[in-house]
């Protein structure tokens, strides 16, 4: 049986988004349902979960899948049973998409005793392809990729989900003068690799999902960014199933972004 790698992985991803993604994407209707998390979900979704679920089971049989999709009882036995597993989120940015805005991705982490070692997200609008390797970097469509700090907090764009912020975080982010501009793209996948491709200086969010933030926090590691969550502790130190984040471009931006959040 062969080792999984990033290039593995994008061709799974690239197939899945080029096969089931952009087909879907492009059709005037699109179908959804609301989650109980108020969240949104489509057919689409469901196929190319299950598209992916098959690829992996295929070359590697012996490690564990956790979908998004999957029932939330599945989901904690999972995580329960800790090992290798895959971590999957088979289209990020689900409003944007049945919405027809271009703004959705794929993302897949492969999880070893509690932290991603391996990453791949796919942007399917853009042909765009961040993959990670623990120690190795971080490439877009195969050249190599580095984040791009601003010189100070107040230069610098971030990407913030004020829907998800409680009332005093989402005072202090909204108060005028402490950074340039935000921007919420509503792919937390994107948003994470954007990062990493020097698209932003920063991320804050509430609270994301292990499948929003395990690819996508690789990368930006592999990057050169700074991850954690709003206290300062590792995301990937015994990852957990959902994060606040917290995540610079540099070091010392991470300890600005710190200081305004624990003001």
């Amino acid at each position: 049986m062969s080792k999984p790698t990033s290039s593995a992985l994008a061709g799974i991803l690239e197939s899945a988004g080029r096969e089931i993604l952009m087909p879907a994407f492009l059709q005037q209707n699109k179908a959804s349902t609301d989650k109980d998390d108020g969240s949104v979900v489509t057919e689409t979704d469901l196929a190319c979960q299950q598209h992916v679920r098959q690829k992996l089971a295929a070359a590697w049989p012996d490690i564990a899948f956790l979908g998004e999709e999957m029932e939330a009882a599945e989901q904690h036995a999972c995580l329960q049973q800790g090992g290798r597993l895959w971590c999957l989120d088979p289209l990020d940015g689900t409003t944007n998409f049945v919405t027809s805005f271009p703004g959705f991705a794929l993302s897949l982490a492969l999880i070893e005793d509690g932290s991603p070692v391996l990453a791949c997200i796919v942007d399917p609008v853009r042909n765009e392809t961040f993959c990670a390797q623990s120690g190795h970097g971080a490439q877009l469509n195969g050249s190599a990729l580095h984040a791009r700090p601003a010189t100070d907090m107040k230069s610098s764009v971030g990407f913030v989900d004020f829907k998800r912020l409680d009332a005093t975080h989402r005072l202090q982010m909204t108060t005028p003068g402490h950074y340039r501009s935000q921007r919420n793209i509503g792919s937390c996948a994107l948003e994470w690799a954007w990062l990493a491709a020097g698209r932003g200086q920063f991320i804050i969010h509430g609270g994301e999902k292990i499948w929003d933030f395990s690819a996508g926090g690789l990368i930006a590691l592999e990057a050169g960014c700074t991850i954690s969550d709003f206290d300062g502790k590792a995301l990937f130190d015994n990852i957990r199933p959902v994060s606040s984040i917290a995540a610079a471009a540099s070091d010392a931006l991470h300890q600005n972004l710190l200081q305004l959040l624990n003001y």
